[in-house]
């Protein structure tokens, strides 16, 4: 019984696969070396919240947002 994937959630799974692939590839989201639970919550918070304010950047100044590896250059 399969059923097609509704537009919009084709289009959101698709950005979070895109910003989780991203966070993985440059700032090394799997590479943990923290020893308890709260040490792994503030690691994947502060690389989340350092990719958004990338993201910002490319938005303030009409870059893709997704194109996060040039947000500084």
């Amino acid at each position: 019984d399969f059923k097609p994937w509704f537009s919009p959630f084709r289009k959101l799974r698709k950005r979070v696969e895109t910003v989780f692939s991203q966070l993985d590839d440059q700032f090394l989201l799997l590479r943990n070396y923290d020893k308890d639970v709260k040490g792994i919550f503030t690691h994947v918070l502060a690389k989340i919240a350092s990719i958004t304010a990338l993201q910002y950047l490319n938005k303030i100044n009409n870059r893709p947002i997704g194109r996060v590896k040039y947000a500084l250059s």
